[in-house]
């Protein structure tokens, strides 16, 4: 049989005839799943020569955007990197496209989005080009803007058009909009194809706030296009459920980089093919894609592995098929279908985000090594809370202290007594001024509080740090909105507009909801740079023949059982947790051995009720769980909580905003004696 696996079997054979003679679409590489976080310039270029031997198109799109990082970029205009490696990796990327003559696709600008990051990466492009060196430069950069008015989304909300993006996002009010400092819609890909078709020979798009995959599908789209199509969206009407799945699914896969490879690594490249599918490899010579790393990558930061939401509609997963080629470390993906809103007799939505300034935090830390302390942190921090209002009786405005603790169990003792335990305090408050107050206060009871049994009385909190007491940590922000809106026919595309001003003044009931500019950078010619190989690039085309050979991949060792199998981390190769959106965590655990993962699946080990009392959540919260079989994973996604209630991430109180280490606790669930007798019976 071939190496497919479809959520039942995996294997290694030969590639059929018939997959051989495929016919190519287009080729994509994304050097690095993030922009601003650098990238090994030496495998792209290999890969970029390998493609020259190629006739299809080939382009470079990667992500610029998350929420993962919290609500900081939209509230105050931060970005996710600073300015510096955003200008180093855009003038690579741009050495690149002049070399090599391919496009370059970015989407969510800045780590946001923001109108105003989209600007930042314009004003990059245009400052390398006024360098010396870069005198020959001639680009044509279309820009696609992603802001929303606060006025429209307030007559929407009023009509009724607006709801939360998932079960735990608090309902939306005027007073939240009012207080939203910057709002942003998750485009999709039409704005970029309606750009792409009004400007067939641009270099650069930078795209604000978009749907991950948006530029990815956009790119395979408008290739795959029929004669005649004048829009973004009469393009994506054209296409079939398979097309559209085929490219959602690879730009799920490759927004990410080389994470879906083993060992996961910074660049990968697709090669998507006429019928609907497509395969995926990485550009380190030391990784490899195999079926199953491939396959669970569908899982990462998603609340479930088998339906996947995005603008316009959502991808169904559960037919997918991924197959081992003969070179090892590629993998063919078919299978995917996307299922338009349109076709559900439903609204295109797009998410809006956005968020907004809670107050001011100040913040000290410091250390407990006394061990009569330690053991009363329990009643001790209480006392502080109760000093600390007693000393600001007077204040009028809203204020908070809390205490994050490394270092102690459950039980309230400490994990290593030579080094006590470790405490960060966070005081809210509307002002700077109080914040500080509130801070200080706390320290100076933190250092000085008696307690029963005390024998140094000198000072009991370790402090000082940086050679500061307290830290000024400026605006708390949060997420305000996460929310998908109601679109009208015509909504999803852009329109142009001279300048960026214009296009929020003429945006109207009707019309496309976002807008593109058209910027040309550079003085020079455009004479471009030879690529060192045979093969040219063509408007992203290209002809002749250059191959780079790659290195052999190193080959990913099994999972090795230990002597004394005991716990769950012991028999599962991947046990991770992860951001699934603001609102949500989600945790995967990934097998190694398809034999060990059946007799986990059937040993009633992992359930959504074991998982509910391990993390304290009521049963009934429990987003998604569930088994999937194409990834040999389990997989259980549940809302982000505080003291008992939902809330997003990045807020007051903050320690974990990734939501990277919530894996923890599962690392030492142990496994009854009737598991791990079977999986003993495995090695005989």
């Amino acid at each position: 049989m071939p190496a497919l696996l479809n959520g039942t079997a995996t294997g290694a054979s030969p590639i059929s005839a018939e997959a051989a003679t495929k016919q190519p679409l287009c080729q994509i590489i994304t050097p690095v799943g993030m922009l601003g976080y650098g990238f090994v310039d030496a495998h792209v270029e290999a890969e970029l020569e390998r493609l020259s031997s190629l006739s299809t198109p080939t382009a470079i799109i990667l992500d610029s955007g998350s929420t993962d990082s919290g609500p900081s970029k939209l509230a105050l205009g931060t970005m996710s990197c600073p300015r510096a490696s955003y200008e180093r990796d855009m003038h690579k990327l741009i050495k690149l496209n002049r070399k090599y003559n391919v496009p370059v696709l970015i989407g969510s600008a800045g780590g946001d989005g923001a109108d105003e990051h989209v600007d930042v990466l314009l004003d990059i492009i245009k400052e390398h080009s006024e360098e010396p060196e870069n005198s020959d430069w001639n680009l044509k950069v279309l820009a696609i803007y992603a802001g929303v008015p606060h006025g429209l989304v307030s007559e929407r909300l009023k009509a009724g058009r607006i709801e939360g993006c998932g079960q735990f996002v608090p309902q939306l009010t005027q007073e939240t909009v009012d207080q939203t400092v910057r709002i942003v819609a998750q485009m999709g890909p039409e704005p970029y194809l309606d750009a792409m078709l009004a400007n067939q020979d641009f270099d650069i798009i930078i795209g604000g706030r978009a749907y991950d995959p948006a530029p990815y599908i956009a790119f395979a789209a408008y290739h795959a296009r029929q004669k005649g199509c004048t829009s973004g969206i009469e393009v994506m009407r054209s296409l079939s459920e398979a097309e559209v799945g085929a490219f959602a699914h690879m730009g799920k896969i490759m927004e990410c980089g080389g994470a879906c490879a083993t060992p996961k690594s910074n660049a990968s490249a697709a090669l998507v093919y006429q019928d609907a599918t497509f395969d995926i490899l990485p550009l380190d010579p030391a990784s490899r894609c195999i079926p199953r790393s491939v396959a669970a990558h569908v899982m990462y930061e998603n609340a479930r592995p088998d339906v996947l939401y995005g603008p316009g509609g959502y991808m169904d997963l559960t037919k997918t098929t991924f197959e081992q080629l003969d070179d090892g470390k590629t993998v063919r993906v078919a299978g995917a279908l996307f299922k338009t809103s349109e076709s559900l007799g439903q609204n295109y939505t797009v998410k809006l985000e956005g968020a907004r300034v809670c107050g001011f935090r100040t913040v000290f830390v410091g250390s407990y090594r006394d061990p009569i302390l330690i053991r009363q942190l329990g009643t001790l921090f209480p006392k502080i809370k109760q000093y600390v209002k007693m000393q600001h009786k007077h204040v009028k405005e809203a204020y908070d202290v809390d205490f994050h603790v490394y270092g102690l169990n459950p039980d309230g003792v400490t994990t290593n007594s030579a080094n006590g335990i470790f405490v960060v305090c966070e005081a809210l408050a509307d002002s700077q001024k109080v914040a500080n107050s509130v801070a200080s206060t706390a320290r100076i009871a933190c250092i000085h509080a008696s307690y029963e049994g005390q024998k140094a009385n000198a000072g009991n909190f370790g402090f000082g740090h940086g050679g500061k007491f307290d830290f000024e940590a400026n605006e708390c922000t949060e997420f305000s909105l996460y929310h998908l809106m109601a679109l009208d026919e015509g909504e999803a595309g852009a329109n142009y507009a001279a300048s960026h001003e214009e296009g929020m003044a003429q945006r109207t009931d009707g019309q496309a909801l976002f807008h593109w500019t058209v910027s040309t950078i550079g003085t020079g010619e455009g004479t471009q740079e030879q690529p060192t190989g045979n093969g040219t690039h063509s408007n992203g085309f290209t002809n002749g023949d250059n191959s780079t050979p790659a290195a052999p991949p190193t080959t990913p060792q099994p999972l090795a059982l230990p002597a004394d199998i005991r716990y769950l981390r012991d028999i599962a190769n991947i046990i991770r947790s992860k951001n699934a959106g603001p609102y949500e965590i989600t945790v995967d655990i990934i097998f190694d051995s398809q034999a060990i993962y059946e007799l986990v699946k059937s040993s009633g080990l992992l359930s959504s009720e074991y998982i509910a009392r391990l993390y304290g959540i009521p049963s009934e919260q429990i987003v998604w769980s569930g088994f999937f079989d194409t990834a040999l994973a389990f997989k259980v996604t549940f809302p982000r909580l505080r003291n008992g209630k939902p809330v997003a991430t990045g807020g007051f109180m903050e320690s974990d905003v990734h939501g990277s280490q919530l894996h923890v606790e599962l690392l030492d669930l142990e496994l009854d004696e009737e598991l791990i007798s079977k999986i003993r019976g495995l090695q005989k």
